[in-house]
């Protein structure tokens, strides 16, 4: 790790949750709210004053794109994390001046996916199935859920964009894809108008069958993959933090942070495996073709 100093712009829970681990890893950190508890209230003015070398962007999605070239505009030049996903709709963004662009996937990180990861090594899967649910109403106690940026579709919400780890990490291990069809929306069940559930099924690269669920209805709250390969059958299981194979379960020790932590470092360094903005920006577009396939009821290709 070289960073010494970083700026966390916006401080809702992902902000302060970042600045907290940033300060755990011995960096001193500047932070930039338009709310009342910043140490600034511009990026310009954080870029100025702080000389940070590290950032990391925690806005609502629909404000990262003027975020990036707001600190790209201020003379910052060093390493950027932005929170996922990269942005709220599909564009290409401009070429950046900075030392490096990850964005926050940090269950890239998770142990138990590593585990999966090597479980996969050199193998070719031939059907996957995740799925991720969780009740938005437990997602940010003592506040209304109807009022976050999760419930908001302006701000970049609904499961697509919030819940989009799925869809990077099947790119990441099985992509690219070929074609995606949708089914879902909004149920009402929430009192929200963002779409709190959907099924995705894909043609991939790596896996000819991939199906994809996510909502903001669960109220056990799971996160899973399960794959077929040739002759196992592996479940990862992230809530949980077990990886299974053929029924035989190893629980893999994994503390809350850590993804988090070891996220920030590989993003400082501009290292392996943190998700790219070329990268990002795939996901994104497949974001994009989900909706459409969602809104036409037919399969869509890139």
């Amino acid at each position: 790790m070289t960073s010494t100093k970083a700026v966390v712009i916006g401080l809702g829970s992902i902000g302060t949750r970042h600045a907290r681990i940033l300060r755990e890893l011995g960096l001193e950190v500047a932070s930039v709210s338009r709310r009342e508890g910043g140490d600034y209230g511009s990026i310009g003015e954080a870029v100025a004053g702080a000389h940070p070398d590290y950032a990391v962007i925690a806005t609502e999605t629909a404000r990262h794109a003027d975020d990036l070239q707001a600190l790209a505009q201020a003379g910052f030049r060093g390493a950027v994390l932005v929170e996922k996903p990269l942005f709220a709709t599909a564009a290409a963004p401009p070429k950046y001046p900075f030392a490096h662009v990850s964005v926050g996937y940090n269950l890239r990180f998770h142990p138990v996916m590593t585990a999966l990861v090597e479980q996969l090594r050199g193998r070719e899967a031939i059907t996957v199935t995740a799925y991720v649910g969780q009740d938005i109403r437990d997602w940010r106690p003592g506040r209304d859920h109807r009022t976050t940026a999760s419930a908001t579709t302006d701000a970049g919400g609904g499961v697509l964009r919030d819940l989009s780890h799925e869809l990077d990490y099947l790119l990441w291990l099985f992509g690219p894809w070929h074609r995606v069809a949708a089914l879902g929306g909004a149920s009402g069940a929430r009192d929200i108008d963002v779409d709190d559930h959907l099924d995705l099924l894909l043609d991939m690269q790596r896996a000819p069958s991939v199906h994809v669920h996510m909502d903001y209805l669960d109220r056990q709250g799971v996160r899973r993959i399960r794959v077929n390969v040739d002759d196992d059958t592996i479940e990862a299981d992230l809530v949980g933090s077990r990886l299974t194979v053929n029924g035989k379960a190893t629980e893999i020790a994994s503390e809350r942070d850590q993804s988090y932590r070891d996220m920030h470092v590989a993003a400082m360094r501009g290292a392996r495996p943190a998700c790219s903005l070329p990268e990002a920006l795939g996901v994104v577009h497949l974001i994009d073709a989900s909706e459409r396939a969602l809104r036409s009821k037919t399969w869509v290709s890139p």
